[in-house]
């Protein structure tokens, strides 16, 4: 088992805790398909039709108030001049809002349905910086910032740069214009506020990744089970410390640990796996067989098919748990300059199990800021925009 990271140096992680980044599982610890369970129940469990009339149960509109307290605790974080990555739930005090988002929101997220989408941000008239304070202290709520690539950025930046998205073993494809495929990110919790939105397209995608596993129980058992074992080798586009490999070994549907009764939880982005052709034809890993590309189809498609679809406007905020809900995001074509490109400040948060999060087959599974992208010591960074 890998050490603690409490003891970062306050030099470089302020708050003495270091973003632990992606490793391999233990893979001892994980299940064969028989103990997988054989249809999966309860709040976590949803169907677009639950949901795609009634967008009052997954919308939560900021009143007068709301606004009001988020504003003054943003203006008093201002005032002390105090670096975004210094931001915590102590010094952005929330006496209302608070309570609804550490309490009744998080287990929400954790334990049902996963999912809420924030109105009414007015990032228009607070401008960037503050816009950025208020999303994150609303963040530090929830779970703990983790860094989201090699350059250490807790606030990351979803916005095309230009980048070539066909080369997918060096792009991250939050960086282009490009479709996202149904996919997890590599932390607890994401949450997207919307800047500014493209011309077209750039529309939001989710779905329950408990009902997709339903169905591919009752229609693709055979996808599911070759889904659980260990055979799947995710790229880590350069993005690692020294003495790592370039990939990592996993399965994309695990059991909780040591737990009665365990739940599923999903870890998958298909442009990670289909980028590793470099090493495969270089006969370092295997390649994928055909079971496997007929898995990657079939898990797209029927995502596509069960999924809800969603608008994010500006001053939006979506949040979700990557635990059990996988997300989309269409192509897009931005407003011609001097226009405003598509904008999206994104977060990744860590909720260890010891504070309420699942309990993954993974040695860090009770760090605080498990999860996420870590490269040597870099320090956490938090840009007000793409970089």
């Amino acid at each position: 088992m890998a050490p603690s990271l409490a003891d970062a140096p306050l030099d470089i992680f302020p708050d003495g805790l270091k973003t632990t980044g992606q490793h391999p599982p233990l893979y001892d610890q994980l299940q064969p398909f028989a103990r997988f369970p054989t249809h999966i129940s309860g709040p976590t469990v949803w169907k677009t039709e639950d949901y795609k009339s009634n967008p009052e149960k997954w919308t939560y509109v900021f009143t007068g108030d709301d606004i009001a307290e988020l504003s003054a605790a943003a203006d008093a974080f201002l005032a002390g001049k105090i670096p975004l990555t210094g931001i915590t739930r102590e010094i952005f005090p929330l006496p209302t809002l608070g309570p609804y988002l550490a309490h009744t929101l998080r287990l929400d997220l954790l334990n049902g349905k996963g999912f809420i989408l924030f109105k009414g941000l007015p990032v228009a008239h607070w401008g960037l910086h503050k816009s950025a304070v208020a999303y994150m202290g609303l963040g530090t709520y929830l779970g703990y910032f983790v860094s989201q690539n090699s350059r250490g950025h807790v606030l990351g930046h979803v916005k095309d740069l230009g980048e070539d998205s066909s080369q997918i073993d060096k792009v991250r494809i939050y960086r282009t214009n490009a479709r996202q495929f149904f996919h997890s990110d590599d932390c607890d919790l994401v949450g997207l506020l919307c800047i500014a939105r493209a011309l077209q397209g750039g529309e939001s995608d989710l779905v329950s990744s408990h009902h997709l596993y339903n169905t591919l129980a009752a229609e693709r058992p055979d996808v599911l089970d070759l889904l659980t074992q260990p055979i799947w080798y995710f790229d880590r586009k350069g993005e690692i410390s020294r003495a790592q490999d370039e990939y990592i070994r996993s399965s994309v549907v695990y059991l909780e640990r040591d737990t009665i009764n365990p739940r599923v939880y999903t870890k998958w982005d298909p442009y990670y796996i289909r980028s590793l052709t470099r090493l495969s034809d270089a006969g370092i890993i295997p390649p994928l067989s055909s079971a496997q590309h007929e898995a990657l189809t079939v898990l797209e498609s029927t995502s596509a098919r069960l999924a809800l679809h969603m608008i994010l406007d500006v001053g939006d905020i979506q949040f979700l748990a990557n635990s059990h809900v996988l997300h989309a995001r269409t192509a897009y074509t931005d407003h011609a300059p001097p226009a405003p490109r598509r904008h999206l400040m994104r977060l990744w948060l860590a909720t260890p199990e010891g504070e309420g999060g699942w309990r993954l087959p993974f040695w860090d599974s009770n760090q605080k800021k498990r999860g996420g992208v870590q490269v040597d010591e870099t320090p956490p960074v938090a840009p007000l925009d793409a970089e």
